[in-house]
This record gives structure tokens, C-alpha cells and sequence, in this order.
């Protein structure tokens, strides 16, 4: 059946009990997505050491996911709006769940990152399709309760993710290490697969923009250019060759803007709608969301690295550890949206900067003072001030970008601004090369080995914390009053957000 949403209303009556079992596939669907980010990062030190895995690889088997989802984002969207959301979910929970297997089966290191990229991309045509269904699927007036489940599957996946991954990862399940944190989609993607054939209904969108292949190519091009470089530096010595690629990519993102003005004048169907950064409260936005990105990608790997390499920590206690900071930021994330952002507006985004910027500095004295002492206990206050701030931020974000925004471009608005946290992200994990590895000499006797890893994470907080001060800064041009603007819009940001959740 291939019907449009007008079309789909009309078969999907209010006590349609189907619309229900297809809500708890999307979701499971986007739970598998949220575990499979949160659950990599706990696992990164058993794959260094068991399958012999690089600075580099290690670097890209998280950022390589990172860059395929945000690449494919937008054009994930715009296929499901073209050939049917029921259609794209499929093939990309049917090829998500075959990336999960090539990664537990990974033959070695290189293939695991080449696998991960093909994740990546899959999920760039699932989760799109996941809001869309709910649209197209419920009527306004039941949305609410929807997006309200959604909530709690965020906060349930933030916390699960970690402590899932510890668990496969310390019982060794069949002598297979990390294999466990990927092969766990398996039977998930399967039943996902062949109930969504059964229970999910077909809508395409009654307008769907075209295809802007080349933005898509530009884009990915230019930000290969830019991370590939900055993950091989350190290790090849910064040659010559990766300063002018590096170079060479602003070269291709300013072809990227002239082509996109170009198409828009030409179809009105660019990859990147320019004419919204006019608008001077989403152009903030989007500098917020890409510099929160950059934080987040830098220190979730490096505290993983802190915890197992440097403190010698079992993935069991590393992922325990983590639980007083995801209680916080989901926590948070609830009172921010519900209580204090209709009180006091903007100021509670800028209070989340700086109090997740104190609770950086907080961890930083903590690691100073006790070194390779330190204990979970002791991390736990400034986690959970970190939390916090991070809870009052990611929540109301998308709201206060998009509200200026006009109505008839939310959609693009909405693609753009999660694309760029994922960039964002990618970003980040490839400057763990210079602001964690960078402090860490490249031949290390044991004894070095936990010294040298505190050091490194101490370098790698000030960072965090110098950014948080720039994303303080920029929060000052948000709108002091956020507003949705689009019916669904608000939802959009707990949908994504535990992608920043690593």
C-alpha cells in the first residue's frame, strides 16, 4: 500500500489497535539505535586490545558512525518521504541489523570501521522514518502521550547503553569479548523487521522535496577531508599532504554553498536550506549545536580511556561509574522542559552551559588532587553536576533554534540541526587525536601508562570546559522566550538526543 498521509488518516481509525503495535516497533527500532551509540564506548578498550586496533581506527569505529549519520541524514528523511516511510524503515533496519552482524563478526579491526560506517548509514534511513511514522500514523491530539513515551525511552537508553556494554563485555560471553555488543541487534532487528512488515502502514508525504545527491557528496567529501587528516596526524607526523587536505576541505564547503544556492534557485530542493541562516537565532543555534557536539565527542571517549586504560577499571565499574551522570541529564532534561524553560526562557540554556562547564572543572580538580587514586565514589558529585547542566541543555535546544524559524521551512530546520550534532560529534572524536593522544608519548612502559592517561584526560577537561564557556556565549543569541513552532517540533529534540549521549 503506498498512500499519503491525507489517505493514511482515513485508514487508520482512532481505535486501530495496529497503530499501537507499530509505535512499539519504531521505538524499539530507535532504542536499538540509542544502545548501539552509548553501548560502543564502554567496549572501545576491550577491542583495542583484543583486536589489535590503532589510535586511529579506534578513533574512527565511533566517528565513522557519526559522519555516515549525519551524512545521510536529510536524505534518509527526503527517501522515506519519496518511496514510503514503511518501505525506507525496512531497508534500514534490514541493513542496520546486517552491520551489527558484520560487526560482531568483524575479521579484524579495518573491517569493524568499515562495518560501523555501514551502521551509520543505515541509521541515517531508519530513524528519520521513526517520527514520521508516529506522524502519519497518530492523530494530533494523541501525540503528546507518543512523544511523552519517547521521553522515557531516551532516558532508559542513556542509562542501559553503558551498563549493557559492561555487562557483554565483562562476561565474555562464549569467549567472544565485545562481539556481544553488536550481535545483541540480531534477534532485535530480525523481529523488528518482520513485524514492521506486518503492522506498520505505508505514507509517503504529499510534497516530497528531490534528491540533492551532490550536496550530500560535497558534504561528506569535505568532512572526510577535514577528520581523516586529524585522526592519522599524530601518528604519520603531520605530514604535509593532511595540512592541505585540511585546507583543501574549506575549499569544498564553499563549493558546497555555491552549489546549494544554485539548486535552491533551481528546484527550491537543496540539501541545506542557506536562506535559514539569515535568521540569526538558528544560525547561534546551529554554531551551539555543532560546538556541543565537538565537547561531548571529546570527552565521552576519553573518559571511557581514563577510566579502563589509565585507572586500570573493569568495564563493569567504568559503566557503573556512568550511572549518577545519565540519572542527572535525564532528570534534568524533564524539569528543563517541563518547568523552568516556560518560567525563565533562554536562562536556563545558558545555566546548563555553566553549570556543566563547573562540573568539568570540578572533575578536573578531582583528577588533579587524588591521580590514579581516585575512587567511583569521588566522581560521582561532579558527573552528576555535568549531568545536570547537560539535562537542562540538550532537551529544550531544538525548541529554542527553531523558534524563529519560519513555519514552512521546520522540516529542513529540524534534519539540519540534528545533522550538525552528528558532524559535531564526529568532529570531536577526531580531535581526541591532538587534545588526548597528543599529550600521550607514542611508547609507554606500564608503569607510564596510567600517569600519562590521567595527564591526557586533564588536558582533554580543559578543553571541554573552554567550550562550554564558547557554547555560553553563543547561547546569548537564542530567543529569550522559546516557542515551538511546528506541531511535533519539541519532540524532535529528546528524539535525537541520546545520540549525544555517548
Amino acid at each position: 500500500m503506498t498512500s499519503t498521509e491525507q489517505t493514511l488518516s482515513a485508514h487508520q481509525a482512532p481505535g486501530d489497535r495496529r497503530r499501537w503495535f507499530a509505535l512499539a516497533i519504531v521505538m524499539a527500532a530507535a532504542f536499538m539505535d540509542l544502545v548501539d551509540v552509548t553501548i560502543v564506548n564502554i567496549a572501545i578498550p576491550s577491542i583495542k586490545r583484543t583486536a589489535h586496533a590503532s589510535v586511529s581506527q579506534i578513533q574512527w569505529i565511533t566517528a565513522g558512525y557519526a559522519l555516515a549519520f549525519a551524512a545521510g541524514l536529510i536524505t534518509g528523511g527526503r527517501l522515506g518521504d519519496i518511496h514510503g516511510r514503511k518501505r525506507l524503515f525496512l531497508i534500514g533496519i534490514g541493513g542496520f541489523t546486517l552491520a551489527s552482524a558484520l560487526c560482531g563478526f568483524a575479521a579484524g579491526p579495518e573491517m569493524l570501521v568499515a562495518s560501523r560506517v555501514l551502521q551509520g548509514g543505515m541509521a541515517a534511513m531508519m530513524v528519520p522514518q521513526v517520527l514520521s511514522i508516529v506522524h502519519a500514523t497518530f492523530p494530533a491530539h494523541e501525540r503528546g502521550k507518543v512523544f511523552g513515551l519517547f521521553g522515557a525511552i531516551v532516558g532508559l537508553g542513556a542509562v542501559s547503553g553503558p551498563l549493557l556494554g559492561a555487562l557483554l563485555t565483562e562476561w565474555n560471553l562464549f569467549g567472544l569479548e565485545w562481539r556481544p555488543i553488536f550481535l545483541i541487534n540480531l534477534p532485535v532487528g530480525v523481529l523488528a523487521w518482520l513485524l514492521g512488515r506486518r503492522f506498520i502502514t505505508e505514507s509517503k508525504a504529499p510534497k516530497a522535496l528531490k534528491l540533492d545527491l551532490v550536496g550530500v557528496a560535497l558534504v561528506s567529501l569535505g568532512l572526510l577531508m577535514l577528520l581523516y587528516p586529524l585522526t592519522r596526524g599524530r601518528e604519520l607526523g603531520w605530514p604535509l599532504w593532511g595540512h592541505l587536505c585540511m585546507a583543501g576541505a574549506l575549499v569544498v564547503f564553499a563549493a558546497l554553498v555555491s552549489y546549494e544556492k544554485r539548486k535552491a534557485a533551481k528546484d527550491g530542493s537543496p540539501l541545506v536550506e542557506l536562506s535559514l541562516f539569515r535568521v540569526k537565532s538558528f544560525a547561534a543555534g546551529i554554531a551551539v549545536q555543532t560546538v556541543f557536539g565537538v565537547a561531548l565527542g571529546i570527552f565521552f571517549l576519553v573518559w571511557t580511556l581514563y577510566m579502563q586504560i589509565g585507572l586500570g577499571w573493569s568495564p563493569l565499574r567504568a559503566g557503573l561509574t556512568g550511572v549518577p551522570f545519565s540519572l542527572a541529564v535525564s532528570t534534568a532534561a524533564g524539569m528543563s522542559v517541563q518547568k523552568l524553560v516556560p518560567r525563565f526562557g533562554r536562562k536556563v540554556l545558558q545555566a546548563g552551559a555553566l553549570v556543566m562547564a563547573v562540573g568539568v572543572l570540578l572533575y578536573l580538580w578531582e583528577a588533579y588532587r587524588y591521580g590514579l587514586g581516585i575512587a567511583s565514589w569521588q566522581m560521582a558529585l561532579p558527573l552528576v553536576v555535568m549531568g545536570a547542566g547537560m539535562g537542562l541543555i540538550v532537551a529544550p535546544l531544538t525548541d529554542a533554534v527553531l523558534s524563529e524559524v519560519p513555519r514552512e521551512h521546520a522540516g529542513s530546520a529540524s534534519g539540519l540541526i540534528n545533522t550538525v550534532q552528528q558532524m559535531g560529534n564526529a568532529l570531536g572524536l577526531g580531535l581526541v587525536s591532538v587534545v588526548f593522544f597528543g599529550e600521550i608519548g607514542d611508547r609507554l612502559a606500564l608503569a607510564q601508562v596510567g600517569p600519562a592517561f590521567v595527564h591526557a584526560f586533564q588536558h582533554a577537561l580543559w578543553w571541554v570546559a573552554g567550550l562550554m564557556a564558547a557554547i555560553f556565549l553563543l547561547m546569548s543569541a537564542l530567543p529569550k522566550r522559546p516557542a515551538q513552532q511546528v506541531e511535533g517540533a519539541g519532540a524532535q529534540a529528546p528524539a535525537r538526543e541520546p545520540e549525544l549521549v555517548h
